[in-house]
């Protein structure tokens, strides 16, 4: 009786030492795990501070990231989710750290990355950029990374002449363009092909960059509206008053607007464009402005100059602002209005491709005056009176809008 009782007291002690085993065992594992976890983000951040491939996450899927300290590979389970607590005491490893190491590393920004859902370079990087003003050379650059093949087929660099006009440009015409500066000068004719991309971010920010330099406003507008036609579009989509200038015409009014001086003359040709009696619709004029300097491009008479300077884009850029400089001058003094834009236009080609060197030397005086802060050539503007009817009210006759006079190709179709 004795032995069997204690042999039934050891059957029992063991069954409850291996009990207790195999409890101890399960709570190790767990102690284990929870240390893999607060230790998976240190080894993530000295793996960072190394130079080794930034870290994506430290918890959710599976991820084998090598710990620089220990040398061994950890594991983080997919269906694992830890609780909130253990999260806590995960983020305690990262007081040790200097906050500038970590920004460094970009490592804060790759936690909030993962919680947060976005990536850094997507959507909100190109959110952010969309409200910034963009310079002329920035959106230059532009063109002349992305393929513009498809648009270069369609331009024609000079005009064709035939029979006695060949034979007379050949004699008394201006010189050829030199052959280093020609893929210059079909760059500029290539963007004249490009129309307004609402989706390319670039496209955007030109025209949040003319709106907020001409009007003065610190906010992004939409890119259709209302407000287009108070800057002197026809509609409220700038994209529809670009034909036979494209982007360039968007370029032109970038360079005008973004440079201090240049700017000043903008801002008092605007003025000027809102008389109560002389107004005009300020961006379409730029928008035949740049038609004008398209065909002087196209007919070499820019070739002198821009062989004289060795470069063709700061050319074509003074000429057009010249050239607006003229037409804002003559408005003025001879006091112009809407009815008589067909011909003012019609002249001011025939000046401009007769004598850009005179246009060019106008434009020279006029800024070396506005940066002494004189007055400038277009005068005080005085008795702007009630609110100019809307432009969209009033018949402009542009460029494209007049007969052809010669037979050599001079009107753009």
């Amino acid at each position: 009786m004795n032995k069997k009782s204690c042999s039934f007291h050891n059957e029992e002690e063991l069954r409850d030492e291996q009990r207790g085993e195999r409890k101890g065992e399960r709570e190790t594992e767990r102690e284990g795990g929870e240390d893999l976890e607060a230790s998976t983000p240190i080894c993530a951040l000295t793996r960072q501070a190394q130079g080794f491939e930034p870290v994506t996450s430290a918890f959710p899927g599976r991820r084998f990231i090598h710990c620089a300290t220990t040398g061994q590979a950890d594991s983080v389970s997919a269906a694992y989710s830890p609780p909130s607590d253990k999260d806590s005491s995960a983020l305690l490893a990262f007081r040790g750290i200097p906050i500038s190491e970590l920004k460094s590393h970009s490592t804060l920004q790759a936690l909030t990355t993962e919680a947060n859902g976005w990536a850094p370079g997507g959507s909100q990087t190109s959110s952010d950029q969309s409200g910034q003003l963009i310079s002329f050379s920035e959106a230059l650059q532009h063109f002349q990374t992305v393929d513009l093949s498809s648009f270069k087929k369609r331009i024609q660099p000079t005009i064709r002449r035939t029979g006695l006009a060949a034979l007379r440009h050949c004699l008394f015409g201006p010189p050829k363009l030199h052959q280093g500066l020609r893929e210059e000068r079909d760059l500029v004719l290539t963007i004249a092909q490009c129309g307004l991309d609402s989706q390319d971010p670039v496209h955007g920010r030109v025209l949040q960059t003319i709106y907020k330099k001409l009007t003065g406003s610190r906010f992004d507008c939409a890119l259709h509206g209302d407000h287009w036609e108070d800057l002197g579009f026809q509609g409220a989509n700038p994209a529809t008053d670009l034909r036979g200038a494209g982007f360039l015409a968007l370029l032109h009014l970038l360079y005008l607007v973004m440079d201090s001086k240049t700017l000043l003359m903008a801002q008092e040709i605007l003025r000027l464009s809102r008389h109560h009696i002389q107004q005009f619709p300020f961006c379409l004029m730029s928008v035949n402005i740049t038609r004008i300097v398209i065909q002087a491009l196209r007919e070499e008479c820019l070739s002198r100059e821009c062989n004289r300077q060795q470069k063709v884009i700061p050319v074509v850029n003074s000429f057009y602002a010249a050239t607006f400089l003229h037409l804002a001058h003559i408005w003025k003094m001879q006091q112009k209005t809407i009815s008589d834009s067909g011909f003012v236009l019609k002249d001011l080609e025939v000046l401009a491709k007769k004598s850009p060197r005179q246009l060019l030397k106008t434009l020279e005086i006029y800024l070396a005056r506005v940066s002494k802060g004189q007055s400038s050539l277009l005068g005080a503007q005085k008795h702007y009176g009630a609110q100019a009817p809307h432009c969209k009210e009033l018949t402009f006759t542009g460029v494209c809008d007049l007969p052809p006079c010669s037979s050599e190709g001079t009107w753009l179709n």
